[in-house]
């Protein structure tokens, strides 16, 4: 395979190797590049954090409630997630801290010993 208006090939194993080195040499300024702007990006939020909590400390723990995920849905029901906790701490539980030595039912000392088995597997 010839470049157009060249008479290089891809055949010649030194041009491979430059292209190949070259490639590599680009993807390494890429990554450098990207470190270089998230660390920048660091430190800006945090030289606005550190002004805002010198200004104004009100509006810096309001802004870190907050998530700033782009895209978010909207939450869960807040009447459904009271519900569920208040339902989940509210049910007595009783655990039994005897040993796994059958006296507990043969499926569940199977579960644990075996793990689950899939029934629809097959």
């Amino acid at each position: 395979m010839a470049f157009a208006g060249t008479n290089i090939s891809l055949s010649q194993p030194d041009i491979t190797q430059k292209l190949t080195e070259r490639i590599d040499d680009l993807k390494q300024k890429i990554a450098a590049w990207g470190k270089r702007i998230r660390r920048f990006t660091e430190r800006s939020r945090r030289f606005n954090q550190n002004r805002l909590f010198q200004s104004d400390q009100k509006r810096l723990y309001k802004s870190l409630e907050r998530p700033e995920v782009c895209g978010a849905g909207p939450g869960p029901d807040q009447a459904n997630t009271v519900a569920f906790w208040r339902g989940l701490w509210s049910e007595p539980v009783n655990h039994s801290e005897g040993p796994l030595d059958g006296s507990c039912g043969e499926s569940v000392c199977e579960y644990y010993a075996h793990g689950p088995r899939h029934h629809n597997a097959g």
